[in-house]
């Protein structure tokens, strides 16, 4: 069922019971889920918290997401367990009354992205990047219904960010690797070779050369990977703390059962290997960066060509909570930036980016065009527009943009909502209704004629 190196390997390495573990392997992965508490304060039924995460939850089985309307408005994320410990990682090596710069260098699909997300706080900033077009516009999906409003999403190779001098307090390099503890699935088991695990480390090595200098002094690098092999995990971290100046950061797991701590020469990682933990296979580290770094200098810059009108900002205000200086224009759209002026300006100038914070309008001449990212913003005010109460099967229908019967008695713009939540925009023309759910983002599945749907129950509390 696995390759014969990658049994030979693990039957000697240090911390791995290789018995259990490629029994672990061979069993389903655990379901799990996070949840969004901007937007939802629920715990899902029949359901497990997980040890080191204070919104995750195992499920008992594995429901269709894509039938959940509160999926679509992210109430909640299907993340994998393991990867939820940074959490902790973040919690016990960074200080949280300073708002932080974040960079989430290899962010896609966009999981951790959500947890830093919410670390980070809204004064602060997460830039999160994937280098790869397709997987940048899946993070910003992700990013865009978890909602918060402190997030860029960019696409860049980690040498870009080298010319960010000393601007994150915290870097996370989930690094590409060669997926050993995804084994649970065939395409990991295909796809691994010993050629790769090596090519896999250097390029490891090149992606943390590379980001270092934007990582301010005293700030955190975090390093994580998928895999068990000591090549790509403890012996990159040692690699890099030879080459800077730098320190590895023990962190307390002693409330959590399972977590095995691995020192190699004076280097701390952790590991979570599946016959020991409710998750797949992951590596974790942080790293301290001691040796002097540059400041970032930020330039003050004249944005007049960015400069929204007053009737612009009177409409954005009467809507949401972003401050006018956080609002631009950029053509016809009305954006609010996460940063200041000169902070979005300098990131423009050095970064290709891909969602520049959250998209509020389309103006069509006198006629403002609420953005479905509005909808989803965790910063636009109750009340806003008059709402619609829908029905699963009406949800469906909406997210499918679908035709559905709906009695609306405001004209114009309307939010439509599940269970409380937000949806997204319809408009009332009167003798008809228009959807304006993301054609790009509509679904195909259909509810069962009969029987239950399989999505998820929630406690009442």
């Amino acid at each position: 069922m696995f390759p014969e190196e990658f049994i030979n390997r693990i039957s000697s390495q240090k911390y791995i019971a290789h018995t259990d573990l490629i029994k672990a392997l061979g069993e389903p992965s655990p379901v799990s889920i996070r949840i969004n508490p901007a937007k939802w304060d629920h715990s899902p039924v029949n359901s497990t918290p997980v040890p080191w995460s204070t919104r995750g939850y195992y499920l008992s089985e594995r429901p269709s997401y894509t039938l959940d309307p509160l999926f679509h408005s992210g109430c909640y994320y299907p993340q994998e367990a393991s990867g939820m410990f940074l959490e902790q990682v973040i919690r016990q090596t960074t200080d949280s009354s300073v708002p932080p710069m974040v960079l989430d260098l290899c962010a896609a699909p966009g999981g951790k992205s959500t947890i830093l997300s919410e670390l980070t706080g809204k004064d602060g900033l997460l830039v999160a990047n994937d280098t790869i077009r397709s997987r940048a516009v899946i993070l910003a999906e992700t990013l865009t219904k978890w909602g918060a409003a402190n997030s860029i999403v960019t696409q860049n190779d980690p040498s870009s960010f080298g010319r960010l001098s000393g601007m994150f307090d915290i870097i996370l390099v989930d690094a590409p690797c060669s997926g050993e503890g995804m084994f649970r699935t065939e395409v990991a088991v295909n796809e691994w070779s010993v050629s790769n695990t090596a090519h896999c480390s250097e390029r490891q090595k090149r992606i943390l050369i590379d980001v270092w200098p934007a990582l301010k002094e005293n700030g955190i690098l975090v390093y994580s990977t998928c895999t068990f092999n000591p090549g790509e995990n403890e012996e990159n971290v040692r690699w890099l703390i030879d080459k800077q100046e730098a320190e590895c950061i023990r962190i307390d797991i002693s409330k959590f059962k399972g977590i095995v701590e691995i020192d190699y020469e004076g280097i701390y990682g952790y590991g979570f290997y599946p016959d020991k933990v409710g998750g797949e296979g992951l590596f974790i580290s942080a790293i301290r960066k001691k040796a002097f770094q540059e400041k970032l200098r930020v330039k003050s810059q004249k944005n007049s060509d960015l400069k929204p009108s007053k009737n612009d900002l009177s409409v954005t205000g009467n809507c949401t909570f972003f401050a006018d200086d956080r609002i631009l224009r950029w053509g016809e759209e009305l954006i609010a930036v996460p940063c200041s002026m000169d902070e979005y300006s300098h990131l423009f100038r050095n970064l290709k980016i891909v969602k520049a914070g959250t998209k509020l309008f389309v103006t069509k001449k006198n006629d403002f065009l609420p953005a479905h990212e509005l909808a989803l913003s965790q910063s636009m005010k109750p009340g806003a527009f008059p709402g619609k109460e829908l029905s699963l099967r009406d949800s469906i229908a909406f997210l499918k943009r679908d035709n559905f019967p709906i009695d609306i008695a405001v004209t114009g713009w309307n939010l439509v909502t599940y269970k409380g939540v937000n949806l997204g925009f319809i408009k009332n023309l009167g003798n008809r209704i228009n959807n304006y759910f993301p054609v790009e983002w509509r679904i195909r599945m259909n509810l069962p004629e009969q029987g239950k749907e399989n999505i998820l129950d929630w406690d009442a509390d």
